[in-house]
């Protein structure tokens, strides 16, 4: 039962007391108060008795109010109880707070499927407390979803639809990811996402090598091979002193985002990683840093972590990206 149907039972109900009230008022010339307190008694089979004397007429007419208005009762609270009991009113109310906080999302990420890939997308983005949207063409995924934490936002809905992206907010969206198990969808998505926000940065998940093209042509900003990502972990935990090395080698194949490094200058020395905003001014990721006095190699360092001249900070970007970066990081 979703909320058109309970609108047709209040209508179907205030239609049966509009009809009540104008036979009385018309049959036997009651004021409208008195005949619309006799509809409803009469409805609602309270049974006060009549407030006025009725006429034969008035009788037939009572009757026929009584099946019909108390059929209507019925079938209404039998709907609004079973409406009740399989959790759609609560369902409904949820989502409409949901939107709510949606409309409420500015600079937010889009991620379009909430899938195993999604779902890692999406802890990744409230560990580093980023707003963001999910999309989810599934229904059956709202428990996995809902079990990441009260801070999820998403919308059960096809991705590929543009009216599901508006009320995803796209065109207040910095960012789109598109992480759905199929290249098709994927595509699809990318395209409409595009034309709704011409300006909006896309990274896409990407299944079959041929694709890649597709994927970029229709306006992806990057793509990204999830068999290579898994090889990438596995070379970085055994190869830790070229992690740079390997982590470029592999996406120069996939994208034409950049993996290098970063040197901390003395303008930014004793700051914290994220006094930097390198995300929000650059669009660089920063996820792996080599100390300037150990040598040492970390991943996904804390924002609060403070900065000495002469770390090194591993991001990955576009060549652009990393340039402006480098002056951040270079001067403060």
């Amino acid at each position: 039962m979703n909320l058109r149907r309970l609108l047709h039972i209040i209508v179907l109900l205030a239609g049966v007391i509009t009809a009540g009230t104008a036979g009385y008022v018309a049959i036997e010339g009651w004021p409208v108060f008195d005949a619309l307190y006799m509809t409803v008694t009469t409805v609602s089979s309270v049974s006060y008795g009549e407030i006025h004397p009725l006429s034969t007429t008035g009788r037939v007419f009572t009757l026929g109010l009584i099946v019909v208005g108390l059929g209507t009762v019925l079938y209404g609270l039998s709907a609004i109880t079973a409406f009740w009991v399989e959790g759609d009113l609560s369902h409904m109310w949820e989502r409409r707070k949901m939107a709510r906080r949606i409309a409420d999302l500015h600079g937010h990420i889009i991620v379009c499927g909430g899938g195993d890939t999604g779902r890692h997308i999406l802890r990744e983005l409230l560990e580093t407390r980023t707003a963001f949207v999910c999309v989810e063409r599934d229904p059956g995924q709202e428990p996995a979803l809902q079990k990441l934490g009260e801070d999820v936002t998403y919308i059960i809905g096809d991705a590929t639809d543009a009216d599901v992206l508006r009320a995803a907010g796209i065109g207040r969206a910095r960012g789109l990811i598109s992480s759905m198990p199929s290249d098709k969808d994927n595509l699809f998505a990318i395209l409409t996402a595009r034309e709704l926000n011409p300006g909006l940065r896309i990274v896409s998940r990407v299944l079959a090598d041929d694709t890649r093209s597709r994927l970029l042509r229709a306006g992806a900003d990057a793509v990204v091979f999830n068999k290579n990502i898994g090889a990438l972990r596995l070379a970085s935990e055994l190869l830790r002193p070229h992690v740079v090395g390997v982590l470029d080698a592999m996406l120069r194949e996939t994208t034409a985002v950049r993996v290098e490094e970063i040197l901390v200058g003395a303008g930014a020395a004793g700051l914290a990683l994220g006094g930097l905003k390198l995300q929000e001014r650059t669009g660089v990721v920063v996820f792996a840093f080599r100390e300037r006095d150990t040598g040492r190699y970390g991943f996904n360092p804390a924002p609060d972590r403070v900065l000495h001249e002469g770390d090194v900070l591993i991001a990955c970007a576009d060549p652009d990206q990393l340039t402006a970066a480098r002056a951040v990081a270079r001067d403060g």
